[in-house]
């Protein structure tokens, strides 16, 4: 109850943020990347292969999922807001290990994936109010019986190299004693290789993501994702540092889709069988409902 209760207040006082630049941004001359795609009609968005529900390809090879709907939706908005007849979305695919510095170097004007927002990653990136509130869990092989972090004493743990999930579990591993040998990879679908193969006994993501990874499985009922919960991941489209009106652009536009049907619609399409948002997730939609 108090980690939750943490978590609330932590998302609480940074969903508030984004509020505040939006009273005080004003009316200013287009500049930066809404200048860029004004000018070019064109908008660049990154987007991950391998991240589903939230990004990914589909049958057709055409980015799909959770937040890729949202940023179409954004775009749809920020059309409206700079005046532009119509803007074509250029999609770059990216990884989880090279997805920030695509937007940074401009390759990408947002990325649209399941980033954690964290304070180190602001160092190199911008983040747009929250999309998404998660959290790093563990799918391990069922014939291990595990109940817990507590009963992987011994045995071996994948994780992707560089992501808030490594963190995560190296501090869950160190908090709770256990004494584990973590592999890290490549990718999602590296992980799965690997644990099916037996070469790791466990594979550490975001939750909801390895719900996906799950049933992608030769065998899903060989999988078991565990009751822990690593680490509080609340998830945003990262922007490029210091472009604040890109930034309010994307803000406005989220807050457009929280206020109306669209936010339930959308949610529905990607995460039916969660069934209602979370009370979490309502705060988040509630306070990124932000007023004009």
């Amino acid at each position: 109850m108090k980690q939750f209760c943490a978590a609330r207040t932590a998302l609480l006082a940074l969903l508030i943020l984004p509020g505040l630049a939006l009273a005080q941004a004003g009316n200013a001359p287009l500049d930066g990347r809404l200048k860029k795609a004004r000018d070019t009609q064109t908008i660049a968005l990154a987007y991950r292969t391998d991240a589903a529900p939230f990004s990914f390809e589909d049958a057709d090879k055409q980015p799909a999922g959770y937040t890729v709907d949202l940023c179409k939706r954004v775009v749809a908005s920020i059309e409206r807001q700079i005046g532009a007849k119509e803007l074509k979305i250029k999609w770059v695919p990216v990884t989880a290990q090279n997805r920030f510095e695509t937007v940074a170097k401009g390759a990408a004007d947002m990325e649209c994936g399941a980033s954690s927002v964290t304070l180190g990653r602001m160092k190199e990136v911008d983040f747009s109010s929250f999309t998404f509130v998660d959290g790093t869990g563990l799918l391990v092989k069922a014939s291990l019986a595990a109940k817990g972090i507590t009963d992987l004493g011994g045995k071996k743990i994948g994780v992707i190299a560089g992501t808030s999930n490594e963190r995560a579990l190296n501090e869950a591993l160190k908090n709770k004693l256990v004494n584990a040998s973590v592999v890290t990879v490549k990718s999602r679908d590296e992980g799965l290789a690997q644990l099916e193969a037996g070469t790791i006994d466990a594979f550490a993501s975001d939750r909801i993501l390895l719900v996906g990874l799950a049933g992608k499985a030769k065998d899903p009922k060989a999988l078991a994702l565990l009751a822990d919960a690593l680490s509080f991941e609340p998830y945003a489209i990262a922007l490029p540092r210091g472009d604040w009106q890109l930034r309010l652009a994307v803000n406005t536009g989220l807050a457009q889709i929280y206020r109306s049907g669209a936010i339930g619609e959308i949610f529905g399409r990607w995460f039916a069988p969660l069934g209602r948002p979370s009370p979490l997730m309502e705060i988040v939609f509630l306070f990124g409902a932000l007023p004009e």
